[in-house]
């Protein structure tokens, strides 16, 4: 294991920086928090992880700030704390909701990732920076890892916003700054019980076509979503931290596995209270043909979510696969049903499915 370090999460209160927190604590390393108002850490299990305002030991010392502004919103005595003591920084703040004016993913995406890199400069401090893998956009095929900019459309404003993060980040590892960049997919639910903290992006999804609110969607049956447990996610941002100097000036992809959309109309058929969702072909789709209650929810919800069901898209993970201590998923479609079945017990969900046990 590396030296013991002093690290700074921002967006330490989220689904991944809380995550990281506490395998950063349980690591070994003194643990800085940056909040924006929470003053509890929650784990994905529910679980609360120590939180101070002195730092002791076996605590994530919390600090409050804000990534939209210069030096992070803070005061001088803080921000000279930090430029003094911080080694190394994980910057998961960002927004990952769809739909947003385009404003709110500068001022928290870009501007904050620029903030950050202020820091890290000043520092100096060694630097993981946590992006998407849907970097890439809508172009199909094998995403590799060392890809950034390859003339791709977006499909969404969040996904171009995490680009031109990236792109921040890799000038910065060009001028200098030690830097790894780690590229998550879907964040969903844990590998072994599917538990979630938050019900957010695919599983609105979910529950919307489950709920048969929208019946048919434009897509193609073997358009794959790649989805990652958040414990894999918050394993490979700590074995980037633990095992920087390996793996500097990388880009290493989070993932799990390819489901297609094949996939989440055959387990979805499972769960008898559940509705399957019809795909129409993308040229031929017209929102406009849809019931207006069905309208009404394509417009404000799935319309976001969209180009997802067309793409067909392979994470290459080589880079990632040398780092991680665990196993990258082997079947999508199988943790896809860990993770309904999960939001199924909580209640977000319908009825449990009835399943033939001869299987």
């Amino acid at each position: 294991m590396s030296r013991p370090r002093t690290v700074l999460v921002t967006g330490a209160a989220g689904l991944v920086g809380a995550e990281v927190c506490a395998r950063l604590l349980r690591a070994g390393h003194q643990v800085l928090g940056l909040v924006h108002r929470t003053r509890e850490l929650v784990a994905n299990d529910g679980r609360a992880i120590p939180g101070s305002d002195d730092g002791r030991a076996g605590t994530v010392r919390l600090v409050s700030g804000d990534v939209t502004l210069p030096r992070l919103g803070l005061d001088d005595a803080t921000w000279e704390l930090l430029a003094g003591h911080v080694d190394l920084i994980v910057h998961t703040a960002a927004t990952t909701d769809f739909g947003r004016p385009a404003e709110v993913y500068e001022s928290i995406n870009i501007n904050g990732t620029a903030h950050v890199l202020e820091l890290a400069r000043q520092r100096p401090a060694r630097l993981v920076h946590v992006s998407t893998a849907y970097v890439c956009g809508e172009r199909d095929g094998t995403i590799l890892e060392s890809e950034l900019d390859t003339g791709q459309r977006f499909g969404n404003l969040y996904e171009e916003s995490k680009f031109t993060a990236e792109q921040l980040v890799r000038k910065a590892a060009a001028d200098g700054l030690p830097a790894v960049t780690v590229r998550p997919s879907v964040v969903v639910g844990a590998t072994r019980t599917g538990v979630t903290r938050d019900f957010k992006n695919i599983y609105v999804v979910l529950k919307l076509l489950s709920q048969g609110r929208v019946g048919a969607i434009p897509g193609f049956f073997d358009a794959t979503i790649d989805l990652v447990p958040v414990d894999h996610v918050a394993a490979l941002i700590t074995a980037a931290v633990v095992d920087f100097d390996r793996a500097r000036d990388r880009t290493l992809h989070a993932v799990g596995a390819a489901v297609r959309m094949r996939h989440i109309s055959d387990v979805l058929a499972e769960y008898p209270s559940f509705h399957v969702p019809r795909y129409l072909a993308p040229a031929t789709f017209d929102p406009e043909d849809l019931p207006e209650r069905e309208r009404s929810y394509w417009n404000r919800v799935l319309s976001l979510y969209e180009s997802y069901f067309r793409r067909r898209q392979y994470f290459d993970d080589s880079a990632a696969a040398e780092l991680r201590t665990h196993r990258r998923l082997a079947a999508g479609e199988a943790h896809l049903r860990t993770i309904i079945d999960h939001a199924v017990r909580a209640g977000y969900l319908g009825a449990p499915p009835i399943r033939d046990v001869r299987r």
